[in-house]
């Protein structure tokens, strides 16, 4: 006699589609690409704005530098924030009111007539809507939708960011010096409208949605139901990361990272190089070449992510560009000179070439978390912009010069390479930190 018990029946397998000859993941990681060249838009603006604010409203280099600062923060410690929230709602829904939220901020610029009208659209409204399309957005996209080549796909997010550099600045530059900031400010409203279709349409929020796996998976993935308490799981996971030293020490690099970068380069160049007698469209043009050149060094650092150690990377990177600030105040002069040339390709190769290395060091601490982690990380990399955006104006107005900041933040990038360096190696097969 054999006996027998009733099981449940076992559900069927969702069913999956035969794959595509070109995987839909290459899909939304373009429409993410075009999404962040969006975003980007309104970035490559700043710089451009100081001069043209300052003889028009007579506010200081310090108080415009101050909204820059509120700007870059909200950039930052937006990220985490919704990561936490495309996790809830979905990453289509987040992206597509953020791309509204910087088209209104920006809207809204032309018909200010005091500073805390510049902070609230440029600093508040801009910098939550673009700090919601940050690198946290493209490492949300990259963890659901591809399993290998992740180094370059990141790459290639990160570079989009440029590539809106390169894009809007020549034409935004033309504008402010043919027509005034007011014709800049609408362009980037439109640029940010433009996208929002392309989204809703296009962009979906994971592979199963579309009865995918991941490109590179061997194995369907289910979607995950949406994670509610957003805000509480963000928190948490900072509370849990901070008791952990590769947070610190990556938060630390990158804030020397958004130092150098965003807070002192592309908020700061344009006016330095007009204090040395060069055209304003003569140094827009050449923070555009830094964006064709950092779209290329990008992309290979994330080739080269996937090949090689991230800590040496990374302090390499810090390294070099260290060197480069140092040399800056010697290049700047009324012409564009060969050195010159060479230190806007040299520093544009470098300049978020951080960014690959960095997001992989997240994902192997801090597992299914990284994306949020990383946010946090994103953070600090705009707190420092911030605050070199900020001391830069104040440097400006009390010195009559930029040199003292860039050799500052020459010595901090040397601090940084050092950082890395000693981040800890996790070794194969060890688990990632439980955040």
């Amino acid at each position: 006699m054999t006996q027998t018990t009733d099981s449940p029946p076992i559900a069927p397998a969702p069913r999956r589609k035969a794959e595509p000859r070109i995987h839909r993941a290459w899909t939304v990681a373009a429409v993410a690409f075009v999404t962040i060249i969006g975003a980007a838009a309104f970035r490559s603006l700043p710089g451009l704005l100081i001069d043209p604010l300052h003889s028009e409203f007579h506010w200081s280099r310090g108080t415009i530098g101050a909204a820059v600062s509120v700007n870059l923060a909200l950039y930052g410690l937006t990220a985490p924030f919704a990561a936490a929230l495309m996790d809830r709602f979905g990453i289509r829904k987040v992206v597509a009111v953020a791309l509204t939220v910087i088209a209104v901020g920006s809207g809204l610029t032309v018909f200010m007539d005091a500073a805390w009208q510049l902070v609230l659209c440029w600093g508040l409204l801009v910098g939550l809507g673009s700090g919601s399309m940050a690198l946290a957005f493209a490492a949300t996209v990259t963890n659901r939708w591809f399993t290998e080549r992740r180094g370059l796909v990141t790459g290639i997010l990160t570079a989009a960011s440029a590539s809106g550099q390169l894009i809007f600045l020549p034409l935004l530059s033309w504008m402010v010096e043919a027509h005034g900031w007011r014709p800049a400010a609408v362009t980037v409203t439109l640029a940010a409208l433009a996208v929002v279709p392309f989204v809703w349409l296009l962009l979906r929020d994971h592979p199963a949605d579309v009865g995918l796996a991941p490109y590179g998976a061997s194995a369907y993935v289910p979607k995950p139901a949406p994670v509610t308490g957003a805000a509480r799981r963000t928190l948490t996971v900072l509370a849990k990361a901070a008791r952990t030293g590769p947070f610190w020490l990556l938060a630390g690099t990158f804030a020397i990272c958004g130092a150098s970068t965003n807070g002192l380069v592309q908020t700061h160049f344009v006016p330095a190089a007009h204090d040395h007698g060069m055209p304003v469209t003569a140094a827009a043009g050449l923070l555009a070449v830094i964006g064709v050149f950092d779209v290329a060094g990008t992309i290979f650092s994330g080739w080269l992510t996937d090949r090689f150690e991230s800590r040496r990377l990374l302090a390499t990177y810090y390294a070099l560009r260290g060197i480069s600030l140092l040399f800056l105040p010697m290049l700047l002069a009324p012409a564009v000179h060969p050195p010159m040339v060479f230190f806007i390709v040299f520093y544009g190769l470098d300049w978020v070439a951080t960014v690959p290395p960095t997001i992989a060091l997240c994902r192997q601490h801090y597992g299914d978390d990284s994306a949020i982690v990383f946010g946090w990380v994103l953070a600090s990399h705009q707190v420092g912009a911030a605050v070199i955006a900020f001391l830069g104006g104040v440097a400006r107005d009390v010195f009559g010069s930029y040199d003292v900041v860039w050799y500052a933040s020459g010595a901090l990038c040397a601090a940084a390479a050092l950082m890395a360096l000693v981040i800890r190696r996790r070794g194969p097969g060890t688990e990632p930190l439980a955040v």
